[in-house]
């Protein structure tokens, strides 16, 4: 992995969304989303993320994913590792799942790093990866992956995360990586 530059910050309290819409560019192959304490208001939420091509408006690019996770509960009382097909698309336009069942509760947040790859690229489609973690209903840790790529040449510029209801706490930052 290359060096990280710090591009921008966005602080949500009790937002309906948070949207970067500038800075992705072709300043760099690679962007990395780290998510800090982010929290729904809503208990049991799905943090979603969306992406909107250059020029586009929507939020609602076609995308293709898998998404899987493994989870452990507080209680010591059962365990899980599974693909989750209702998270995933096939050449969907809806937000794409990065965790879901997130707990509003105060002591608990979402923490996760997202990466997408050539976002100015207008040869190939633009590919993501990303894992979060989180204290999700039913007292469960939760450990989420995602990958996928969204289905397009048009260069993708603007990225919005949001929860399926409710509104938004917490740190998005965005770093190009060199």
């Amino acid at each position: 992995m290359g060096i990280p530059t710090l591009i921008s910050t966005s602080t949500a309290s009790d937002a309906a969304n948070v949207d970067i819409t500038s800075g992705i560019d072709s300043t760099y192959d690679e962007y990395m989303f780290v998510c800090t304490d982010i929290r729904p208001r809503t208990d049991g939420m799905t943090f979603q993320f969306q992406f909107n091509a250059s020029g586009g408006s929507g939020f609602n690019e076609t995308i293709t994913s898998a998404f899987f996770r493994a989870y452990h509960n507080e209680n010591d009382s059962e365990t899980a590792f599974a693909y989750n097909v209702h998270a995933d698309q096939a050449q969907g336009t809806a937000y794409q799942t990065f965790g879901y069942t997130v707990d509003g509760d105060a002591d608990a947040c979402l923490a996760g790093i997202l990466h997408l790859f050539s976002p100015s690229n207008t040869t190939y489609v633009t590919h993501f990866y990303g894992r979060s973690s989180y204290l999700g209903d039913g007292a469960r840790n939760y450990d989420n992956y995602v990958a996928g790529y969204v289905n397009s040449t048009a260069a993708m510029d603007e990225i919005s995360f949001k929860f399926s209801s409710g509104n938004i706490d917490g740190v998005i930052q965005m770093y190009g990586i060199s």
